[in-house]
């Protein structure tokens, strides 16, 4: 069945100006233009169409959808990739209405929001003051300047913060509910954990990642950012990763 421009704008929402302008820059031709000169589309120029609008929902440049839909080798692989694009906005932007009713409730007590919170679903220039202070106490103890962030790093920064999260929620829970240190789900959550660091860009095995924990249990300001959030934290970290890499020697 072939369908008419007017057709198309109904049942889509898209108008016989936009529809025009896909056409004049080849990134979606109508099935065929009849003899009275109209243009008509049949269902794979829908399907094509709905890809588009995927696109576009993601924010997609034309010329970014056009590259991306000439590199999707069939229909079934483009609306995966999309629905993981889409999946991840979601995911992003579900963290971002967390933080922000979690910073309502906060500010309404009167109480300050856990850093490891405050910096999740960021863009650069927020994770660059989300940072500040932390930044400037290792260099101002430790001589080291922490390297610039670029745009590049945000996506996986934010993904990053995410995973953290819940990594520290579930040992915090532990902690809370009197669960050994050296329980088998603690110690899955640990080899989860270290997985998705070294999937991330990270090089960490069990004994590095006790030298991490020591640390945040020996320095001050970290050991501060975790026993804010629950006292014995930082302690009970170590004492797991360490049972952790003794397991795994």
């Amino acid at each position: 069945m072939l369908y008419t421009v007017k057709e198309v704008t109904k049942f889509t929402g898209v108008t016989i100006k936009t529809l025009h302008h896909y056409h004049k820059i080849g990134l979606l031709f109508p099935y065929e233009i009849n003899d009275a000169g109209y243009r008509l589309y049949g269902e794979k120029e829908l399907e094509r169409l709905q890809e588009i609008l995927f696109y576009r929902e993601l924010d997609f440049s034309l010329n970014d959808i056009k590259k991306a839909l000439e590199d999707e080798p069939n229909r079934v692989e483009c609306l995966v990739k999309q629905q993981e694009l889409l999946l991840a906005r979601r995911q992003r932007l579900d963290c971002l209405l967390k933080t922000i009713d979690e910073s309502i409730v906060l500010s309404k007590r009167g109480e300050i929001m856990d850093k490891s919170v405050m910096f999740q679903g960021f863009n650069k220039e927020e994770w660059k003051d989300a940072l500040s202070e932390q930044n400037e106490y290792i260099k101002d103890k430790y001589g080291y300047d922490m390297p610039e962030i670029n745009d590049d790093q945000v996506n996986a920064m934010n993904e990053a913060a995410m995973e953290a999260q819940q990594f520290m929620n579930y040992i915090k829970d532990a902690l809370k509910s009197n669960i050994k240190a050296n329980n088998i789900s603690v110690q899955e959550m640990l080899k989860n954990h270290i997985e998705f660091l070294n999937k991330h860009g990270h090089d960490i095995n069990a004994k590095s990642f006790v030298d991490q924990t020591k640390f945040f249990l020996e320095d001050d300001f970290h050991r501060s950012m975790l026993e804010n959030q629950l006292t014995g934290l930082s302690y009970y970290l170590y004492t797991a990763a360490d049972m952790y890499a003794a397991s795994n020697k």
